[in-house]
Parts: C-alpha cells; structure tokens; sequence
C-alpha cells in the first residue's frame, strides 16, 4: 500500500473488525490495548502534523510577504537611486545655467562699466578742454578791459596811455592759435583758484 492510496485515520484504527475471534487467536484485550495506544499516537501525530502544517502555511505567507517586501525594497532602493542621479544631473544643469547667465550678466555689466568709463573720460577730457578754452577768452577779456582802464586813466590825466604789452602767440594743446597778454598776477590768481 503506498501512501497516496492508503490512509489510516485514529477511527479507522478503533473501529478496525479483525474478523471472527479464532481458538488460538490474539489475546483480546492486549490487541484492544494495542489498538488504542496505537490510535492515540495517531491521534497526536495528526495534530502535531496539522500543527506542522498550519505553522508551514504561516512561514510560506511570511516568506512571501518578506519577498514582496523585498521586492517592494528593492524597487524603491532603485527608484530612490535614479531619482537622486536626476536631481544631481538636474542640479549640475541648473547651476551650469546660473553660471553661464551670472558670467554673461557680468560681461554685460563690465562692458557697460568700460563704455560709461570711455565716455566719462571723453567728457573729462571736453570738459578740459572747454575750461581751457573758457579762461583763454576770461584772460583775453581781462586784459582788454584792462587794457581799455590805463587808455582811459591816461586820456583822463592827459597824459598818453603806457604802451599796451605786445600780445603773445601760442598753441594750445587743442592747436589752437591764441593771442595772450602779460596776465595781472591779481587776475591770474584768480583764475587759478
């Protein structure tokens, strides 16, 4: 009998019939005996194997959810990789993208800074050249009008009028040609305050 076809249960064993009782058979009582130690031992092997069973059927749906967790684990330990490697890439393009516009933003402001430096220095320069040019013409107006003071002493006195200084030519830095007279050294105070 093998065990796929064959299984004995605890009552099988109890209500086993052995047939009619021989002359010279089993002794009765020891075969009684016999039978129930043999079903109780049945009996506990079953409940220990159902036991068995039963805690199997448990360590099987642990260990399934265990995998699944697992998995579950491992799926997330690689989401969490790919999107940390996104967020590094993105971040190394958002800061590429600050640098570039921050070093753009600074070529900006420093060409602007070099134009406005070009033109205040041509300004300057102007503006140099205007002074110079405005106190020529405030010393040649100075020295005419004085000039015109000692004609207009000596005609009053009726005396003649001291020679006029001859006026001097010179170049200014501009190439300009101007005429100067000797400068009064109250005047040319002035003008150098």
């Amino acid at each position: 009998m093998s065990d796929e076809s064959f299984h004995l249960t605890p009552l099988d064993i109890r209500r086993y019939d052995f047939g009619a009782k021989s002359f010279r058979g089993y002794d009765e009582k020891k075969v009684e005996d016999f039978r129930n130690q043999v079903a109780e031992e049945l009996e506990r092997l079953t409940r220990v194997n159902q036991e068995l069973d039963s805690k199997a059927r448990g360590f099987h749906e642990q260990l399934r959810a265990f995998r699944d967790r697992d998995k579950a684990l491992n799926e997330a330990l690689v989401s969490a990789q790919q999107l940390r490697s996104e967020i590094r890439e993105q971040a190394e393009r958002e800061a590429q993208l600050i640098l570039r516009e921050a070093r753009a933003e600074g070529e900006r402001q420093l060409d602007s800074i070099r134009n406005d430096t070009r033109q205040l220095e041509a300004d300057i320069v102007g503006l140099e050249k205007s002074r110079r040019a405005f106190i020529g013409q405030l010393r040649q107006i100075a020295e005419r009008q004085l000039a015109e003071l000692a004609a207009a002493e000596g005609a009053s006195r009726g005396t003649p009028a001291p020679p006029t200084p001859a006026p001097r030519a010179s170049e200014d830095a501009d190439g300009e040609s101007r005429v100067h007279m000797k400068t009064p050294a109250w005047l040319e105070s002035l003008v150098k305050e």
